[in-house]
């Protein structure tokens, strides 16, 4: 396993000229800043890369129609991926792990995102309506990368992985509503919070030393959850700079099981 997911705007700036490199600007939807880094890609996770089929938020598309959206944006088999988003570091984790999950090795996240990028200085131009000669991207499908309900249910009795849950310590804890209507409020049994703000510093993931004192390490597989899938890719990320352990993000996250009656929580 790649074991630095992560790149910095100086590298990327270094490496502008590689005929293989694509960036990708990872968003839901149009952001207001109508700056992109120059000759990025949109990458619209919630219309493009999303099963909008699915009742739940940003789910895990399907493989051949994740396939297709990536050829139309150009992506080939042999692409070295650099996403990035206007926060810093935000959407770009989601992007890069459904890379992952498509079987696509070649990816990385970019550091302190588009922010990085201007302080340093770097070309940027307006973001435009662009076409793109056809990519032959094809998906590898990994399921292992990702899990249901059934599997968290199963795993608070077994405990066999360690569930993290990036939500504010508020919600984790039922201390406010949830911003979502129709949710209830509290964690999964059993879960940990570590909220992604915690692992980040203005918009750049915390040194790895730093990360290894806050984020508990066992010796156990690490399953991740938020409110709707984006922000527990960023402690996966997180996680990955530390540590082997196998990984895999519960999709569904608390906008399903908040939902569903049937299923525990803990307050």
């Amino acid at each position: 396993m790649m074991k630095n997911p992560i790149v910095s705007v100086a590298w990327l700036h270094e490496h502008l000229q590689d005929p293989e490199l694509i960036i990708l600007d990872a968003i839901l939807e149009m952001p207001s800043e109508d700056i992109q880094i120059k000759g990025a890609r949109t990458f619209d996770i919630k219309n493009k890369f999303s099963d909008t089929n699915s009742p739940l938020p940003n789910t895990v598309p399907n493989p051949d129609a994740f396939a297709t959206a990536c050829r139309k944006i150009g992506i080939q088999n042999s692409s070295k991926i650099v996403v990035y988003d206007t926060k810093g570091i935000y959407l770009s984790p989601r992007a890069w792990w459904l890379f992952k999950v498509m079987g696509h090795e070649k990816v990385w996240v970019l550091d302190g995102g588009l922010p990085a990028w201007i302080k340093e200085g770097y070309p940027t131009e307006k973001r435009q309506e662009q076409s793109y000669e056809k990519g032959n991207f094809t998906a590898n499908f990994q399921p292992q990368l990702f899990k249901t309900k059934e599997q968290i249910l199963e795993n608070i009795q077994s405990e066999e992985a360690l569930l993290v849950d990036a939500r504010s310590a508020d919600r984790f804890l039922a201390e406010t509503e949830e911003p979502r209507a129709g949710l209830r409020s509290g964690h999964i049994p059993g879960s940990l919070n570590i909220p992604y703000t915690q692992v980040l510093k203005d918009g750049k993931y915390l040194p790895k030393e730093e990360l290894k004192k806050i984020l508990p390490l066992q010796d156990k597989p690490l399953l991740f959850t938020c409110g709707s899938g984006v922000t527990a890719c960023i402690n996966l990320i997180a996680y990955e700079l530390v540590s082997d352990n196998p990984k895999a993000i519960y999709d569904g996250s608390w906008t399903e099981w908040g939902q569903e009656e049937s299923l525990p929580i803990e307050k």
